[in-house]
């Protein structure tokens, strides 16, 4: 960077405060508290102690603004942006906001530095500005810079500039910013978003100084810890990463799959998936796949949203709205949409649902089997999922216990599925994995094209015990994740943890899918002889009363 060569000797050897903050695109007080931590220490000069900026001050910040972050710094500075929301709002709404800011950084970032690029190469600020050059579109008055020179009414200027960027940017952004609203002065005075827009301001997030990657698991990192945070609220839009991984370890995307997540959250089902044939291919292959998600909650949609670009994974597409009740993703014919891979974790046993639109289903979801009960939409998941497969697909959910044994309409939807072959594989899991909820759950792997030594059969696993124990919370651990999914590609039993049974088994099981019903996971009992027992015990009495003779003899011996 030759900034200090441009600057001085111009006009003085010194460059003020304000002069700096324009050079940077930082703003001021971000210069003070650089000074207070003693990072930057200027001249001070005049009877009023101007700021004086040297050659030197100019290098410590430019080593400054281009230092890159390692991961752990970077979530460390992230998380610090909620303690500045604590106390001004609730903790399950932090992540909106500090989100929704974070993207908007990083793409007004971003648009500097691809500008930057095409002047550097062609000297041409047309063609620099031109929109095919940029990602996303910046508008002048929408810069980063702008929102960092504002002091009064800050919110609402937040708020015209999303507005501004989602129109210029639509479709693409439609809706990214949509539950966003800084210009409430209670809840966002104005020193309070000068705060947030400082903190903001310390580093630069262009791609130069902070990869995808790099953003994007910082990203993963703020999410989890805004559903512990969130308490019972979390689990709404954050599935514990270990489950994800196991459901992606036994689906195993291949090169140009199309996943789908009907209940999308935060987009981390999608992400597992890139990431996993990332490790085991190239990036080059796993970009490959084709990303889907349907969210109902406008925030969560956002956060989702979000996560895949900030992931760089531009082309997922993510839409918002009730699965059950409005589907997003149809064929030309107006029917439900079919994938190679479904993932998915509904929320749990909801009872206001939209019971009557399903019922009178359009896409042929209930078509060969009976209507979910009115009040628990469990099922209803299962069979938007199954009527969302292709002929090859195959799915992985994860649901309450409860899916596996209730009766009623349930019980006989789940023998319609196990008569048609549908389901491969259930998983029991340990209590306590997801956050607002102690209740195990389980997983449910349905294949329309089981191979011809998986037909008839499905493949029960206890992994119930196998956990790290957590004050709050448990997890499991990668030799867990691991055990289930060989067991799974192995499909074989496994004395106290895996069989393979036959439907003819479950059907005189009244179809109930209960795991511990097929696998005897407890340990033995221990076979006591109490003839020897007592013999042994009787042995050491005799023992015991002749030690006691030896040192009453000793202690006489000594004349006590």
């Amino acid at each position: 960077m030759d900034i200090t060569k441009m600057t001085f000797g111009k006009t003085s050897e010194y460059l003020t405060i304000g002069e700096v903050s324009k050079l940077f695109h930082i703003h001021q007080d971000t210069l003070r508290n650089w000074e207070k931590s003693g990072e930057l220490v200027p001249l001070r000069v005049g009877p009023r102690k101007d700021r004086k900026y040297r050659k030197q001050d100019i290098e410590t910040i430019i080593a400054k603004m281009g230092s890159k972050l390692t991961l752990a710094q970077l979530e460390q500075f992230l998380w610090k942006s909620a303690d500045i929301l604590r106390g001004k709002i609730d903790s399950s709404d932090y992540k909106k906001y500090i989100f929704g800011l974070l993207f908007y950084k990083r793409i007004s970032d971003v648009w500097d530095e691809e500008y930057k690029k095409v002047i550097d190469e062609y000297k041409d600020k047309t063609l620099a500005e031109a929109e095919y050059n940029h990602r996303f579109q910046v508008p002048k008055d929408c810069k980063w810079e702008v929102i960092t020179q504002t002091s009064e009414n800050i919110g609402q200027k937040l708020n015209d500039i999303f507005d501004k960027i989602t129109n210029v940017n639509s479709p693409k952004l439609d809706k990214i910013f949509n539950d966003l609203d800084f210009a409430n002065k209670d809840r966002f005075p104005n020193e309070t978003i000068q705060r947030l827009v400082n903190h903001f301001s310390q580093y630069n997030f262009g791609s130069n100084y902070i990869s995808s990657d790099l953003l994007g698991d910082a990203y993963e990192y703020l999410i989890k810890q805004f559903a512990a945070d969130a308490g019972k609220k979390g689990g709404e839009f954050y599935t514990p990463r270990e489950v994800e991984r196991i459901i992606i370890g036994i689906v195993k995307p291949h090169q140009k799959d199309h996943v789908y997540d009907p209940t999308v959250g935060s987009g981390g089902f999608l992400l597992e998936a890139y990431n996993y044939l990332k490790n085991r291919s190239n990036e080059q292959v796993a970009r490959t796949l084709y990303f889907y998600g349907q969210e109902i909650n406008i925030s969560t949609f956002a956060i989702a949203k979000i996560n895949m670009f900030l992931h760089g994974l531009d082309s997922s597409d993510i839409r918002r709205g009730d699965t059950l009740a409005n589907p997003q993703f149809l064929n030309n014919m107006g029917n439900l949409q079919t994938f190679d891979i479904v993932v998915a974790n509904p929320p749990y046993s909801i009872k206001d649902w939209e019971f009557e639109l399903f019922k009178s289903d359009k896409y042929g979801r209930t078509q060969e089997y009976e209507l979910p009960p009115q009040k628990n939409a469990d099922y209803a998941f299962v069979l938007h999922i199954l009527k969302s497969l292709n002929v090859n697909g195959r799915a992985g959910i994860v649901l309450p216990h409860g899916v596996l044994f209730r009766g009623g309409s349930e019980g006989r939807i789940r023998e319609q599925i196990i008569k048609n072959d549908l389901l491969e594989a259930v998983i029991g899991l340990p209590p306590k994995l997801f956050y607002g909820t102690g209740i195990p759950a389980a997983i449910l792997i349905f294949n329309r094209n089981k191979a011809e030594n998986k037909k008839g059969k499905v493949l029960l696993i206890d992994a119930e015990r196998d956990f790290l124990e957590g004050k709050n919370q448990n997890t499991l651990r990668k030799q867990d994740i691991d055990k289930i999914i060989k067991t799974y590609d192995q499909y074989q039993d496994v004395e106290k943890y895996a069989r393979v049974v036959d439907v003819k088994e479950i059907e005189e099981n009244e179809y109930n899918l209960n795991v511990r019903r097929y696998i005897d996971s407890n340990e033995e009992q221990v076979q006591i002889d109490v003839k020897q027992v007592w013999k042994e015990l009787q042995n050491l009495e005799k023992d015991r009363e002749e030690i006691n003779k030896k040192v009453a003899d000793f202690i006489n011996e000594l004349g006590y």
